[in-house]
């Protein structure tokens, strides 16, 4: 029989890979009760439920029984760090008890899929309390509140990004019991916005994978080669060295001119293009170990040395970028770095003779959001990429305003919260030509300078860190001035003492 995974109270990907406590869970389980006892409309009797992910197909409406690696739900991991699907998972909030119920699988499942757990093999595993089994479930739910008939907090709620709703758990039987789908929703995605100490070292870790295997792609790209490549390299890297068998998002390995599209790498567009000489590059990576996030974005030129014109808008996103990093702290507002972001690419333009007149007057009109970053400054990262709790109700609502509308969230900021910091200037035909047709923008542009920059696609410069009680604490450590880069790409491995 193979070695469990979790095994003595740790989640490894083995050789030299992090060691996860599933400690992390129960802490996290121990976070969202404490939250919902200090909730005074929780009925008496609450007991968390939550169903876990199950398998599907290749995409929605496939019928074929071969899917993509099962990777679980991000309420249902946070809760419990399960890997496998069709679990449910319950917790008494009066005693923090936790219980898992598993699926009862037939003797022929171990033929295909191997062994199949005991639930004292999956107690031991996940160290919780007590497990089940699914089939169990309807009437075991009766005594897991005491002598006290359970009310059942089910997750129902949006997510702000995606406008999906989550799936609320169901089974037959549940009619029998009293439910409850308002309350949960709102402290569990709360209690996500801001890490425990052992959320951040997991944090910590995906984020340097993901920059140590950007250097490497940094290092071995050459023009000539295929976007595709690109991304295959960072693939094998963070999964040979690194031990992420997943990444968080699909990887955007862009060239040239699509650059400026911002979620490229897409199906109808697989990074499919071929990298020339003197193209930007702008490749978004970011890897996963176990079902926590990673987000960093490298931008820099094919052949390893900037041009001129590359170093004006390089260099503007740049000091956007660590302007931001440094104004970061409790209290300060989300929103505002966005602002400070887009006034800094403007007034570097504006110098370069790319823009001219007023940067205050630019900022009033929005000219940033509505031509050069038409994307939000950065987004709260943790289970899912882009993590949830940005627009929860009582905080900050979303913008209308071109740029500021996509910001994925205003709040204010707290330590222990982690976020990514990426502003980005493009250049895309369709917005360039839409604001020389503009007169309120239209008299900001030099056409002449503009033009030149059509085709080039862009910059992105994207940083993962945690706010702490005084500042900043930057996970993401790669080559970032344009001499860091051109060094690193011509062989000096001088950088590499930042990660000594």
């Amino acid at each position: 029989m193979a070695e469990s995974n979790p095994r003595d109270g740790y989640f490894s990907m083995g050789q030299n890979t992090l060691k996860v406590p599933v400690q992390l869970f129960a802490d996290n389980r121990k976070k969202i009760c404490q939250s919902l006892k200090n909730t005074p409309t929780a009925p008496a009797g609450s007991v968390i439920l939550l169903q876990g992910g199950g398998d599907q197909g290749v995409c929605e409406g496939d019928s074929s029984d071969v899917g993509p690696i099962f990777r679980q739900e991000s309420y249902f991991h946070w809760c419990f760090g399960v890997l496998e699907p069709d679990f449910y998972g319950a917790i008494d909030v009066a005693t923090g008890r936790s219980i898992l119920y598993q699926p009862r699988l037939s003797e022929d499942y171990a033929i295909i899929m191997g062994h199949i757990p005991t639930p004292e093999e999956v107690r031991e595993r996940y160290r919780v309390d007590e497990v089940r089994y699914v089939d169990e479930m309807p009437d075991h739910l009766r005594s897991v509140a005491g002598a006290t008939v359970p009310t059942l907090l089910l997750l129902e709620g949006p997510n702000t990004d995606s406008g999906k709703m989550t799936r609320p758990a169901a089974f037959d039987g549940m009619s029998e019991y009293a439910t409850d789908r308002k309350i949960l929703h709102h402290q569990m995605a709360e209690c996500r916005v801001t890490k425990t100490p052992l959320e951040l070292d997991v944090l910590r870790y995906a984020s340097k994978i993901t920059s140590l295997a950007h250097m490497h792609v940094m290092r071995t790209i050459k023009p000539g080669m295929q976007e595709y490549q690109a991304e295959a390299t960072f693939l094998h890297h963070v999964y040979f060295h690194g031990g992420a068998r997943h990444v968080c998002y699909n990887c955007i390995a862009a060239s040239g001119r699509s650059a400026a599209v911002l979620h490229y790498g897409h199906a109808g567009a697989p990074n499919d293009q071929t990298v020339r000489d003197g193209d930007m590059l702008l490749f978004d990576f970011g890897a996963e170990y176990c079902c926590y996030c990673s987000d960093v974005t490298c931008s820099y030129p094919a052949n390893g040395k900037f041009t001129d014109k590359q170093k004006i808008v390089y260099n503007a996103v740049l000091r956007a970028n660590r302007a931001v990093l440094a104004a970061c702290k409790p209290g300060v507002v989300w929103s505002d770095m966005h602002l400070l972001a887009n006034r800094i690419v403007l007034e570097d333009l504006t110098a370069a003779g790319v823009l001219t007149g007023s940067v205050d007057e630019m900022m009033a009109v929005n000219l940033g959001g509505r031509m050069f970053q038409p994307h939000g400054l950065g987004h709260f990262m943790g289970c899912d990429v882009h993590d949830v709790g940005g627009y929860l109700e009582g905080n900050p609502e979303r913008s209308s305003l071109p740029g500021l509308r996509s910001l994925r969230t205003a709040r204010v900021l707290a330590a222990g919260q982690v976020l990514t910091i990426e502003p980005g200037c493009y250049f895309v035909d369709f917005l360039i030509d839409r604001a020389l047709a503009d007169p309120e923008l239209s008299r900001f542009i030099v056409v002449d300078r503009i033009n030149e920059y059509r085709g080039t696609g862009g910059v992105r410069i994207e940083d993962d860190v945690i706010i702490t009680e005084t500042g900043t604490e930057l996970m993401s450590i790669v080559p970032r001035t344009v001499e860091e880069i051109e060094g690193w790409m011509a062989g000096d491995d001088s950088f590499m003492a930042h990660w000594k």
